[in-house]
């Protein structure tokens, strides 16, 4: 049996490697979006063969216990899936993404400050609350790597905060069925239900005309980067990442799991750097410093 700080100490590891796969889902999103995919056609691509990857895996248990469970499962799959992808890139067509990326990050301290209020178990220390808000200006200091201008876009700005609340609201709903099905059920409800949502947003990006809906540029998977790049957003950010995901919340709190979060950025940047050539400037790396070291500070108990 593995002890229980052997235990909790592999789940920050695997919060630590969902959050570096999640990091680099940026790069292959841009790298699908260069090759002629639209962000919707992308992602809903991505939830379609990620849910049939999961009904393969698991396809015994297909109703909840109870209709307010399948509402939560419809919830979390709306809310962390389909809207949290289309305000974020929405979002991102509309304002600079350094700003879409500040205001989406701050979905920690939004889940800080909610789940302590809804639950008192996630309610933190002084020193798990310094910690969170020092990693938060780490990540400010990443986003921003040295360039310390932002531009106001209403409009973006304020869809990029909805998708820091919807995620917000995907990580306090879905705690709710910890401990009544399996994660692996979970994520699978949940990936039907960003499935079929998708659906009506694809549409609407199509103005309505069903023959725009179906003009995927199906011939570009036939580039090895492109076939590459869509099963590391399949295969490794949705499957792998919320499955993990899911439990690390149920293992670590939701709080503590999400400050996680505020590294994303950082995990970006880093592979910019590598992929794409981009520059990180002594400012990023201080704001990596701060990141490390408010997570670290975070984890300490109360």
């Amino acid at each position: 049996m593995i002890p229980a700080r052997n235990n909790i100490a592999l789940w920050h590891l695997l919060a630590i490697v969902t959050i570096a796969f999640w990091g680099t889902s940026f790069v292959s999103t841009k790298v699908l979006l260069n090759h002629g995919f639209s962000a919707v056609q992308i992602f809903c691509l991505r939830f379609v063969v990620t849910y049939v990857m999961l009904l393969v895996a698991s396809h015994k248990h297909f109703r909840c216990k109870n209709w307010k469970h399948e509402l939560i499962l419809f919830i979390s799959g709306v809310t962390g899936c389909t809207l949290y992808f289309w305000t974020e890139n929405t979002a991102l067509s509309l304002s600079p993404s350094s700003n879409v990326s500040l205001i989406v990050c701050t979905n920690p301290l939004l889940t800080m400050i909610f789940a302590g209020m809804l639950y008192q178990s996630e309610r933190l220390g002084k020193k798990q609350i310094l910690g969170c808000l020092i990693t938060f200006v780490g990540m400010v200091l990443v986003v921003l790597n040295g360039k310390f201008i932002l531009k106001l876009s209403p409009v973006g700005d304020l869809l990029a905060f909805s998708a820091a609340l919807m995620w917000t609201l995907y990580s306090l709903v879905v705690r709710k069925l910890n401990g009544e099905y399996s994660v692996l059920f979970i994520t699978r409800r949940m990936f039907f239900y960003g499935a079929l949502t998708s659906i009506p947003a694809l549409f609407f990006e199509a103005g309505g005309d069903v023959s725009k809906m179906l003009d995927i540029p199906w011939q570009n998977f036939a580039a090895p980067v492109v076939v590459l790049n869509f099963l590391c957003l399949t295969v490794f950010s949705s499957l792998f990442g919320y499955l993990v995901w899911n439990k690390v919340l149920k293992q670590l709190g939701t709080v503590l799991a999400s400050n996680y979060i505020y590294a994303i950025p950082l995990v970006t940047i880093i592979t910019a750097v590598i992929a794409l050539g981009e520059r990180m400037t002594v400012v990023a790396v201080l704001g990596a410093v701060a990141i490390v070291a408010g997570m670290v500070l975070a984890e300490f108990k109360r």
